[in-house]
C-alpha cells in the first residue's frame, strides 16, 4: 500500500513509519513547505498529481506541539493554525488528485470531549468545552470536504501516548528518579493513555478495515487517574511519590494549559475500536510503564 504521510519525524509518525514499512508500506514523507509561506503550506510541488502514482492511503499526523511551552495566544494561534490550515491545504491538494486515496487517517485528540470528571466517553459523546476541544472541533471539521470526495475519513482521537522514546513520559521520569514525582492537584482526574506499540498497531488495524469511519478513540481500554499513574510510575522506578503539587500552583506555572491538560479529567474508552475486533497488547499500566522506562 502506498502511504503519503505528514508528521513523520514525530513520536507518533517515526514509530508509525517504521512499522508500516516493516509490513511491507510504501512510504512517501510530506514535509512544511521551506519557504514558510501561507499559501503552500506543504511541499507538493514536485508530487505527481496526474494519476501515474497515486496514494493508497494518506495519514496526516502534523501539528504544532500543544505541550512543549505555556500557551501565549501567539502559541494557540499555531496549534490552532497549524492543525487547521494545514488539513484545510492538504485537502485541496487532494482534491486535485486524478486518483483519489482510499482512506485520509487525520490525527486529533481525545481533548475533544473537555474535563468531564468520571463520565465515561466514547465517540458519541458530544463535544466538551475549552480551547483544545475548539480545535479538534474546527480541525476534524476540515476532513468533511474529503468525505464528500468518497474517500474514507478516519479521526483518530489520541490519547496520552507512552512511549520509551518521548512525549509525556519522558518529561515526567526525571522528576521521579530524583523523588519529586507527585500527584498533581487532588490525582482523582483521568487520563486516557495508550502505549506506543498498541497505537501503532491500530492505527494499521484502521487502515485494513474499511468499515471504520469517523471519530475514532485511540487510548486504552483500561483508564487511569493521575495519582494510579503517580504511584505506577514511582514504583516502576523505585521512587517515593510523597510530592504534591497543588492545583493552583499548577495554574500558576503553566495558565490555561493547566486546566485542559494537567488538571483535565478525561475518561475515555475505545469502543469502536473493542467493537471492531481490535486486540490490546498493553492493557497493564504498570507493564507499560515498565517497558518504557527500560531504556531510560
Amino acid at each position: 500500500m502506498k502511504t503519503l504521510i505528514t508528521g513523520s519525524s514525530g513520536l507518533v509518525g517515526s514509530a508509525l513509519v517504521e512499522f508500516l514499512f516493516s509490513k511491507g508500506y510504501s512510504i512517501q514523507s510530506l514535509r512544511r513547505n521551506p519557504n514558510n509561506e501561507q499559501a503552500h503550506f506543504w511541499a507538493t510541488e514536485a508530487i505527481d498529481v496526474t494519476g501515474v502514482s497515486h496514494y493508497n492511503a494518506v495519514i496526516h499526523l502534523a501539528g504544532e506541539n500543544v505541550a512543549d511551552s505555556r500557551w501565549s495566544s501567539a502559541k494557540k494561534e499555531r496549534i490552532l493554525n497549524s492543525r487547521v490550515d494545514g488539513t484545510r491545504q492538504l485537502a485541496d491538494y487532494i482534491s486535485q488528485l486524478a486518483i483519489k486515496p482510499d482512506v485520509f487517517l487525520s490525527a486529533s485528540a481525545v481533548g475533544y470531549y473537555g474535563s468531564r470528571g468520571d463520565e465515561l466517553l466514547d465517540e458519541m459523546s458530544t463535544q466538551g468545552q475549552g480551547f483544545l476541544s475548539d480545535v479538534c472541533e474546527q480541525w476534524e471539521k476540515e476532513t468533511q470536504r474529503l468525505t464528500d470526495m468518497g474517500i474514507r475519513v478516519v479521526n483518530l482521537r489520541f490519547g496520552m501516548v507512552l512511549s520509551p522514546k518521548g512525549g509525556a513520559l519522558h518529561k515526567m521520569i526525571p522528576p521521579f528518579k530524583v523523588g519529586l514525582g507527585g500527584v498533581i492537584g487532588d490525582g482523582n482526574q483521568y487520563i486516557s493513555w495508550i502505549s506506543i506499540r498498541d497505537l501503532i498497531e491500530s492505527v494499521a488495524f484502521i487502515l485494513k478495515n474499511d468499515k471504520i469511519n469517523g471519530p475514532v478513540n485511540i487510548v486504552s481500554p483500561v483508564q487511569t487517574t493521575n495519582k494510579i499513574l503517580t504511584q505506577s510510575l514511582g514504583k516502576t522506578l523505585n521512587r517515593p511519590t510523597f510530592f504534591r503539587i497543588p492545583a493552583f500552583v499548577v495554574k500558576v506555572i503553566f495558565g490555561q494549559m493547566a486546566d485542559e491538560m494537567l488538571l483535565c479529567s478525561n475518561r475515555t474508552t475505545p469502543k469502536i475500536l473493542l467493537e471492531a475486533g481490535f486486540e490490546y497488547k498493553d492493557r497493564s499500566l504498570d507493564e507499560t510503564l515498565r517497558f518504557c522506562t527500560d531504556s531510560n
